[in-house]
């Protein structure tokens, strides 16, 4: 973390403005109180830093859904230290063994977070989604709400699964459901889902609305991914014992869909005011030869300039030919995308887009407990509900922007080192050993291969010359060193 520039430790005045710090004030002017509603939240089994609540309800002409959003900037005032200090690092890292919070946990984990039972103040992102996947209204205001039920992915996962008209229909035993892989924090939400009549309606009209969002996006391009996360694994000492795969589900993409309506929303709101904002993009692959040509060895043909239309026609087709081996080509494709940054926008302007969301408006706003890019979002968001002056002059903005791409990149650095530390512990008893994966990155500065059990990345050596990013090989694990992060395979073949 200090080698890449960040804060370890809240400087001496940020400190003094956190211990002033309480309990928010909860009478907000012009806001709703909507503490009555069914609010409920979805994220890991660890996560204490709860950035959006959900809850919707089926009306005329489709289903209005309601992402509320923590007020952070109420706790984080513009300039202040803790402004300053969050500002430095812009974003939360989660290396698997340690987190560093953008902001004090006092505030990410308690006061500013959407907490379970806690009544708090929000900004509120309404819109009616057609049966279609349109969004036909949409709006943006303050309100005081609270979380009825704090769940967890794996378990709202495993519960609409089970819940479904297949399952239902099913005489799957108790024995033979997914709810027997779930962790003692799973069985408890299981449990609060089971319990509740008004939360189960929730999630099986969440589900559905999602699907559509979903299926909308892809139907205008938006390309579809399945990769997986790596995660150490630690003992009660917390020491590093072994490596799990974090695989993508219902739940985690049911919380994607709504996010990427909820941004969508908000940059168009700030448009549609005149407001400027910070926009997340990536506009044109880097390296679409290289995709062509592995659509090519697959038998497909892409168009010769980028086109995520096309793009997502082959990875849909690919996902169904070939599901085993569809989480390489996608970690293949994004690579070769490139990586995400954020530019700014002014009011008049043509909008940067987002190639792999297919979208024109999107702007990051839904964790402002997490990413500097969001809480500034989420000035101008109030700014404009509030018809006040923006908050920032466009340099400002264009400063900022810089700066939480940097940092993302280097919080993405820092998070790979120490997942790599943590496998170079594990994979220290198998060198020797033949693994099987594909080229990940091929430049002058090396050639890298990630191996599929365990998911982890390293350096291959050999005659790599030839090697491009997304080529099959086999190698074998000549050494690890897991205080430098180092794995090292050896090319045995191309495969």
């Amino acid at each position: 973390m200090l080698d890449r520039g960040f804060l370890v430790q809240l400087p001496e005045d940020a400190q003094k403005q956190l211990a002033t710090e309480g309990e928010t004030l909860l009478d907000y002017p012009d806001a709703r109180d909507l503490t009555g509603w069914m609010w409920s939240s979805i994220d890991n089994d660890e996560s204490r830093d709860l950035d959006q609540i959900e809850y919707v309800k089926s009306e005329a002409g489709g289903i209005r859904l309601y992402v509320g959003i923590a007020d952070v900037d109420w706790f984080v005032p513009l300039r202040s230290p803790l402004d300053t200090a969050a500002q430095h690092n812009t974003i939360s890292v989660y290396t698997g063994v340690q987190t560093f919070p953008m902001l004090p946990e006092k505030l990410s984990t308690n006061l500013s977070s959407l907490n379970e039972g806690q009544k708090r103040r929000a900004v509120i992102v309404e819109m009616l989604v057609g049966n279609d996947g349109r969004i036909l209204e949409s709006g943006l205001s303050a309100a005081i709400v609270q979380n009825r039920a704090q769940l967890t992915y794996d378990a709202v996962a495993f519960w609409l699964q089970s819940n479904s008209p297949s399952a239902r229909d099913s005489s799957q035993s108790d024995q033979g459901s997914p709810r027997g892989t779930l962790s003692p924090v799973g069985e408890r939400v299981w449990a609060k889902i089971d319990s509740s009549e008004e939360l189960k309606e929730q999630l099986r009209i969440q589900d559905r609305i999602a699907l559509i969002l979903r299926n909308r996006r892809h139907e205008a391009g938006a390309l579809n991914f399945q990769t997986s996360e790596l995660e150490p694994l630690l003992s009660s000492e917390g020491t590093v014992v072994d490596l799990k795969a974090r695989e993508p589900n219902r739940a985690g993409r049911l919380i994607e869909d709504f996010m990427v309506a909820a941004n969508q929303v908000t940059a168009t709101f700030l448009e549609q005011q005149d407001f400027p904002s910070v926009r997340r993009v990536v506009e044109v692959p880097e390296h679409w030869d290289r995709i062509a040509a592995l659509a090519a060895e697959k038998g497909a043909r892409l168009p010769q300039q980028p086109d995520s239309r096309s793009l997502e026609d082959f990875l849909g087709e690919q996902q169904q030919r070939d599901p085993d081996h569809f989480p390489d080509l996608s970690l293949s494709i994004i690579k070769l995308l490139g990586r995400g940054e954020y530019k700014v926008k002014s009011p008049g302007q043509p909008s940067p887009g987002h190639f792999a969301l297919a979208v024109q408006n999107y702007s990051h706003s839904t964790a402002p407990n997490r990413r500097y890019s969001d809480l500034l979002t989420q000035r101008l968001i109030k700014a404009a509900v509030q018809k006040r002056n923006c908050p920032y002059s466009i340099d400002d903005l264009e400063t900022l922007a810089r700066r939480c791409t940097e940092k993302e990149d280097d919080a993405n650095k820092v998070e790979r080192f120490v997942k790599k530390c943590a496998a170079a512990v594990v994979l220290r008893a198998r060198i020797g050993q033949i693994f099987h994966g594909f080229i990940t990155g091929a430049s002058e500065k090396g050639t890298w291969v990630r191996v599929k059990r365990p998911p982890v990345e390293g350096k291959l050596i050999g005659d790599v010359a030839k090697l491009q990013v997304g080529d099959k090989v086999s190698a074998r694990l000549v050494s690890t060193d897991p205080q430098k992060g180092f794995i090292d395979f050896e090319l045995l073949h191309r495969s």
